[in-house]
Parts: structure tokens; C-alpha cells; sequence
């Protein structure tokens, strides 16, 4: 065997065996403080239904959306130990960008994501009891092989794999005996089957780590984004041999729409390192590039012309990913309330 393979079948191993490491590594909360109540009061109601999504400014954030209720973040790290520390790292920028974070840790063991190796059940009926304890739907973020398993969750939720789909409960850690929720907008049961998620996004997701045993099922699924998403955004880059399809070159990296869901593609600049792209928090440590970010317009092929007084590595992956967060929070409050006053105006 020559030494290029020996050293690829030698990272298989290592990702096959630390994956039940990943998430260890937790601090624990409070439950209770994890199921915010969507009370606010009628100026705040206002002030978020006249927001624009796509335009959502820093005092917005800070000032108008932080205080209140925000959709649970469901992050779903890689394989490689220590990998899941680059997903904590895309956390705590979250945090510091002035996402609650109560909505990005689990509610139970305080972890900041879930396991590429989860069960990806489990992942879609945990996201059906967020749904329905918190009122706002879920988004997902996906790395590497979690990129894959947040796309594995999506057609879970399609029912691509299974007409039934029990709730997870993330307080007890297990699956309860039903397989419907009480929806928070309308009050009727629904199946888990069938739920949307707000916003979903991978990164990394595929190349050789599809070929691994707990992938297999995704060979001829993973490009494919079925309707259980509204948006979704898939991140591909040159050279990434673990990652990207033909090495992060050409249309097999393309994700396209399986029906109704809007899908965006972007191409990260060749030498983004598949790893450790989650890897903001240090990104916070500059004004002027929290400025930028928060001022990013996203774009199919971003490009960095700017000069920074600071370290900037993966600032396109993470303008676009926070982009996208900080509009489907908008745009899920604008539909709870919406959604509250049309039952007050039918009410009478």
C-alpha cells in the first residue's frame, strides 16, 4: 500500500472511532431557561413586522430582536476529533454577534451541537419538540459529514426514509411515544413527518466522507433538497479532497431543489480549509470586520477585497451563514405574529 493511502485509510479510522467523543465536552444549564415565551408587547410586534429581512442592521439585532424569543439553532458537527471545537467556536461568534444563547445550546446537556454519528431520527424529532415547545422553526447548520447529516434530516423530515417519525425529547435525551405535535400556529396535531424547517445550510459535505458506512444511505440523496426546508445553502471549495465532489471542482457540488425549496449555492475562494471553516470566534475580535459582516450583501462567488486590521479566515462563510440566521429570525416572528393577530381579527 503506498503512503497516500495508507495515511487516507489511517483518517478513516480516526473518523470512525472518535465520533462518539464529540460531544463530552458540554457545560450544563438551566432547562427551563431554554423555552422562551413569544409575549411581546404590540411596539415590538410593530417594530419587527416593518424589519426587512435582508436588511437587518446591528441595533436591530441588539436592541430589538436579542431581548425576545429567537428559532433554536441546530449545529451539527463533523467526525475527526476534535472537530466538534470549530462548531463551539462558530457558536460563541453567534453569541457575540447577539444570537440568545439559550437558542444555540441544547436544552439538556448544554452542548453547542449535535454529532455527525446522531441518529438522524433522533435530530428530526428533537426538532419537531423545539417546534413545538419554542414556536419558531428550527434552522440547521451543517459541517463536513454534519453536512450531510443536517440533508439526511431534511429528507427524514420529508419522509424519504421512514412514514413515521417519533418526538425526541432533548431534556430526557429520549423518544416519546407519539409521533405528531401540537402545532404551535394552529393548535392542530401534525406528524413529525411532514414538518418544515425555517432555514438549513451545509458545508463540506461530501467527497470521501460519503463513502463511510453511516453515509451510505445518502449517495444518491445528498444534492437533492427535499421540501422540509424553505431555504437552504450549500458551501462548496476547491482542493477539498474530504469535502467536495471532484475535489470542490465543478456542477457535482451543485445542491438542487428535490421540488419547492429555494436553494443557493455559494463557492467559497480555493484554500478555505475544509476543518476548521466554522472557526469564527475569532472574528469578534475586530470592529471593523463585525461591521462588514454585518453590512454583507451574500453573493454566489464572495470575494474579500477588503483589508482588515485582524485576522479574517472564513469571514465569507460566516457573513453569508449569519446573513441568512439573522433574516429567517425575522422572517419566523414576523409569521408568529402575523399568524396571532389573523386569529385575533377571525376572533372578533
Amino acid at each position: 500500500m503506498s503512503n497516500d493511502l495508507f495515511s487516507l485509510a489511517l483518517l478513516f479510522t480516526v473518523i470512525l472511532i472518535s465520533g462518539c467523543n464529540s460531544t463530552q465536552h458540554t457545560q450544563t444549564i438551566t432547562p427551563l431557561n431554554a423555552r422562551p415565551e413569544i409575549s411581546l408587547s404590540r411596539e415590538r410586534e410593530d417594530r419587527i413586522l416593518a424589519l426587512e429581512p435582508d436588511r437587518v442592521t446591528e441595533r436591530e439585532v441588539r436592541e430589538l430582536l436579542a431581548p425576545g424569543p429567537a428559532p433554536r439553532i441546530v449545529n451539527i458537527h463533523g467526525g475527526i476529533y476534535p472537530v466538534y471545537l470549530v462548531m463551539e467556536s462558530f457558536s460563541e461568534f453567534l453569541l457575540g454577534m447577539g444570537y440568545p444563547e439559550t437558542s444555540v445550546r441544547h436544552p439538556g446537556d448544554g452542548s453547542y451541537s449535535f454529532s455527525c454519528y446522531e441518529n438522524s431520527e433522533k435530530i428530526a424529532g428533537t426538532i419537531a419538540w423545539y417546534y413545538e415547545n419554542e414556536g419558531l422553526r428550527p434552522l440547521i447548520v451543517g459541517h463536513s459529514q454534519g453536512g450531510i447529516q443536517a440533508v439526511k434530516v431534511l429528507h427524514e423530515l420529508a419522509g424519504n426514509f421512514a412514514t413515521r417519525i417519533p418526538v425526541w425529547n432533548p431534556m430526557t435525551g429520549k423518544k416519546e411515544q407519539r409521533y405528531e405535535i401540537r402545532e404551535p400556529l394552529t393548535g392542530k396535531l401534525v406528524t413529525v413527518v411532514g414538518l418544515q424547517v425555517s432555514y438549513a445550510t451545509a458545508v463540506g459535505a461530501g467527497g470521501l466522507t460519503r463513502i463511510l458506512p453511516n453515509q451510505w444511505k445518502m449517495m444518491k440523496k445528498l444534492r437533492k433538497v427535499p421540501d422540509s426546508v424553505v431555504e437552504f445553502t450549500g458551501f462548496y471549495m476547491g482542493m477539498d479532497l474530504l469535502g467536495g465532489d471532484l475535489m470542490g471542482f465543478g456542477s457535482g457540488n451543485l445542491f438542487k431543489p428535490n421540488g419547492h425549496a429555494r436553494v443557493r449555492n455559494v463557492r467559497l475562494p480555493t484554500g478555505y480549509n475544509h476543518f476548521n471553516v466554522p472557526a469564527t470566534k475569532h472574528l469578534l475580535e475586530s470592529r471593523q470586520i463585525i461591521e462588514w459582516i454585518y453590512n454583507y450583501t451574500p453573493s454566489e462567488e464572495p470575494r474579500l477585497e477588503v483589508e482588515f486590521d485582524s485576522d479574517s479566515s472564513h469571514i465569507l462563510w460566516a457573513a453569508d451563514v449569519w446573513h441568512s440566521i439573522k433574516k429567517h429570525w425575522v422572517l419566523e416572528l414576523q409569521r408568529v405574529i402575523n399568524a396571532k393577530r389573523d386569529r385575533n381579527h377571525a376572533n372578533g
